[in-house]
């Protein structure tokens, strides 16, 4: 059995502060350990189900956060820039399945820890086939197109929340309550990352009862963005059309092209947003 991971980190077990989900925050290098904590709860768990292969994914911000060093020696680690696939970087049709550990909810729920989608503040919404969509969404898209099921998310109760909304019947572990987007009541780590294995090797035991997420082509990725200024700059690349003051639209017939966009207009938009701050 193969299993590909990818790993966000606003939902990771413990994580409520902006500062912690970037190098030079205050408390990063120790929520890099709790990311890896986490990461390493879904490949034990995998393990404990008999799995041969785990790849691991990391797949917030600069994807150089999880701790190598620290990673369960029998999985392998995806990490650093330049990723043409960002968040589904690694994923093939050869996996059996694929979980998402760290994730949260998309851009404007409430009680979502840290929600977003894509990026702190300058998205305001993402839409894809015209249907609102948050990260889960988003990444369970390409694993569809690819023919690979995800079988578990973790993050806190409104991400686990949208990913049954979205999935159906999805294992999840919600680590952490919301009460506001920088505040949540924690479990401690050893509790919810006992409860990440036990959860991975109870999904992976149940594999037959798990489809693809199925996406219909051609796909359309809309963005809205928090100003006309970015939306702009982002109609600018070929194929992406405005259509709105604030609205980016574009549509392919292949998946990858929807994560690959996704990294040329996030680079637009930051410069553009004139490095104002992650969170906003």
């Amino acid at each position: 059995m193969k299993l590909y991971v990818s790993v966000d980190m606003e939902g990771v077990t413990g994580l409520t502060d902006p500062e912690e989900m970037h190098a030079g925050g205050r408390g990063y290098e120790r929520g890099c350990e709790l990311m890896t904590g986490d990461a390493n709860a879904v490949v034990e768990g995998a393990f404990d189900a008999g799995a041969d292969t785990v790849l691991v994914n990391d797949a917030h911000g600069s994807t150089k956060n999880l701790r190598i060093d620290l990673i369960d020696p029998r999985a392998s680690l995806i990490r650093g820039p330049g990723k043409p696939h960002r968040m589904g970087q690694g994923l093939s049709g050869d996996f059996d399945a694929a979980c998402f550990a760290g994730y949260h909810a998309r851009a404007g729920v409430q009680h979502g820890v840290l929600n977003h989608t894509w990026m702190g503040k300058e998205i305001h919404d993402v839409y894809l086939n015209g249907e609102i969509c948050g990260e889960t969404r988003l990444v369970a898209g390409l694993a569809g197109s690819l023919g690979v099921p995800v079988v578990l998310v973790t993050g806190d109760e409104a991400a686990c929340e949208e990913a049954r909304e979205v999935l159906g019947d999805v294992e999840t572990v919600a680590v952490k309550k919301g009460i506001d987007r920088f505040s949540a009541e924690l479990l401690p780590p050893s509790v919810a990352q006992a409860r990440i294995r036990e959860a991975t090797a109870r999904a992976l035991g149940r594999l037959s009862d798990f489809r693809p997420y199925p996406v219909s082509p051609p796909y359309t990725l809309g963005v809205e963005w928090n100003s006309t200024a970015i939306a702009a700059g982002c109609a600018i690349v070929p194929g992406t059309r405005l259509v709105g003051p604030r609205h980016t639209e574009f549509t392919t017939d292949d998946y990858w092209d929807i994560m690959s966009l996704f990294g040329i207009f996030a680079t637009i938009a930051g410069r553009i947003a004139c490095g104002s701050g992650v969170y906003g």
